[in-house]
């Protein structure tokens, strides 16, 4: 990689090659570009052996380590992580390694960060996203307490909040974000039975067509009963065309894009502010949606909110 005082960059390569083909010595072309003789003779050398390819920089790290960790070292290291989930000071005495040494060995089989590891199994978490928008739609249900009247504990307190419980019970609310596009749709129901999980897919089928998004081809979500065995969440399928899918058992990242999502809902919309009453947080979900999908940044997205990517993509995969 040139650095901030390099005399040839890729561009300065080219020019020096093209002068030194028109017929000037070498010698002169090469104080005329503030480089010694031999440097000319090699970016020369390799444009004639790798043409435009040659005059690019090249990695420094060696061809061959014949002092690297044996890989039957590197395994034992790896198989201590997954299984024992353990640091690299804890690790290294175990084969006989310093700290520092088995960090790279863990950076060089990205299981460095605890972070990209399945906890219960010790896999890496492989991300993904599919190429195209509808061709993943990710649907998942988020349960939630309602707040009485007058507001709960968070209002009130504990102890106040404790005795005005006059409207108990859950709020479920469906969620469904495209794998590509990361656009979201949210409803809010008293229960997530098969009629209302059918009826919830339609509604977002049709928010999705509205943006754009005219065909979808898949619909992932957990194994619940009314997504494995619903008559009527199959036939809503069956009437757009699309097949379902569901995810492994215990295996809650295949679907992590709407469980991410539900976090930054509890996070941003939920519990973001005491509500007085459920009706005024069921009224908040519409602006949260808007900001969500119109203005939150996505680090997925390069930093940009969801609608920039439908909008650069208008017409392209209609």
């Amino acid at each position: 990689m040139s650095h901030r005082n390099a005399r040839l960059t890729v561009h300065g390569r080219r020019i020096l090659v093209a002068r030194i083909l028109a017929g000037r010595p070498v010698a002169h072309v090469a104080a005329e570009m503030g480089i010694s003789g031999p440097t000319a003779h090699k970016w020369v050398r390799r444009w004639k052996n790798e043409g435009d390819a040659g005059l690019v920089d090249r990695p420094s790290r060696p061809g061959r380590t014949p002092h690297r960790t044996p890989a039957a070292v590197g395994d034992r290291v790896c198989d201590l992580r997954r299984t024992r989930k353990l640091g690299p000071a804890r690790i290294g005495p175990v084969p006989g390694l310093p700290p520092s040494t088995v960090h790279r060995i863990l950076t060089r089989h990205r299981l460095n960060r605890p972070a990209w590891l399945d906890r219960p199994t010790g896999t890496v978490i492989r991300r993904y996203e599919r190429e195209h928008p509808g061709e993943l739609i990710h649907i998942d249900v988020k349960k939630l307490g309602r707040i009485p009247d007058g507001g709960g504990h968070k209002t009130l307190g504990r102890q106040a909040g404790r005795a005005n419980r006059s409207a108990m019970g859950f709020d479920y609310v469906h969620s469904a974000v495209d794998d590509h596009f990361r656009l979201a749709y949210s409803e809010i129901h008293p229960d997530e039975k098969v009629a209302t999980c059918a009826g919830f897919l339609t509604r977002a089928v049709a928010f999705f067509h509205r943006q754009g998004i005219t065909r979808i081809e898949r619909v992932l979500t957990d194994n619940t009963w009314a997504y494995r065995k619903g008559l009527a969440w199959k036939n809503a399928l069956a009437d757009l065309g699309a097949t379902g899918k569901l995810t492994r058992p215990y295996r809650p990242q295949t679907n992590g894009k709407v469980a991410r999502f539900n976090r930054t809902l509890a996070d941003e919309w939920a519990y973001q502010r005491p509500y007085t009453s459920n009706t005024e947080r069921t009224a908040a979900l519409a602006d949260f949606l808007h900001t969500c999908n119109h203005h939150r940044c996505h680090t997925a997205l390069g930093g940009h909110p969801p609608i920039s990517r439908v909008n650069n993509a208008a017409g392209q995969y209609t």
